[in-house]
């Protein structure tokens, strides 16, 4: 893709979840059924992360492409490596795994996730912005540019780290209030919540390396050249 339409892409992308990210901090507060937004608000959900995670990526994806055309090319250097580890530990295993999980869990039980009470205070536009659109904007991601995926194991432990402190932080709040971030959780002894979330992060590596497999196949030989020019070499 030609610099200044992908310049253009992630601008427009970036905006979206800025839209996405407002529209969802402006659902009012009288609208909000009691047992959804409680304690920390809409900043437990992986979903709401998330999609500052994807406003953050964009913007950032952005800025490497403004400085690419202003051809200020050392400063470009510096923070497309921050947009690929970017992508790469985060944005596209998150994302894949906020849509794929949430619509398996909504199909089998949504009271499990998205309780039928939310039906009234978030329009459905914005539940797929949250839910659906996520994905194919990563994968969009990967066929627009390159990135630079890191070493095998540096990629994974970051991951895993970020992910421990998103199970920390569920943990806190049901220490703090007494009732999970997702109902889900109740039904399991700790135990069975201890594998699920073993579980959960073991799908969430995979993606990762789907991810890196897809951005290989697609991109092949051109990854090697960009870390050839990167390099200084």
């Amino acid at each position: 893709m030609e610099i200044s339409t992908l310049t253009m892409y992630h601008c427009l992308a970036f905006v979206w979840y800025c839209f996405v990210v407002s529209s969802i901090m402006h659902v009012r507060t009288e609208e909000r059924p009691s047992e959804v937004f409680l304690y920390a608000g809409q900043w437990k959900y992986l979903t709401v992360l998330n999609l500052v995670l994807q406003a953050v990526f964009y913007g950032v994806s952005f800025l490497a492409d403004v400085l690419r055309l202003i051809k200020k090319l050392r400063c470009a250097k510096c923070v497309i490596s921050s947009r690929d580890l970017l992508f790469s530990v985060l944005a596209f295993p998150v994302s894949t795994f906020v849509c794929i999980s949430f619509w398996t869990l909504y199909a089998y039980n949504r009271e499990l996730v998205y309780p039928k009470s939310l039906d009234g205070v978030i329009p459905l536009w914005l539940n797929h912005a949250m839910h659906t659109a996520v994905l194919p904007f990563a994968v969009l991601e990967i066929l627009a540019t390159p990135h630079r995926y890191p070493a095998k194991k540096k990629g994974v432990i970051l991951l895993g780290f970020v992910a421990f402190l998103y199970i920390s932080w569920v943990l806190w709040i049901y220490s703090v209030t007494g009732e999970w971030v997702y109902p889900l959780f109740a039904s399991f002894s700790p135990a069975g919540l201890a594998a699920f979330f073993a579980g959960s992060l073991a799908v969430i590596i995979s993606f990762y390396n789907f991810g890196e497999f897809l951005n290989r196949m697609i991109w092949g030989d051109s990854i090697v050249i960009l870390d050839y020019r990167r390099k200084g070499k």
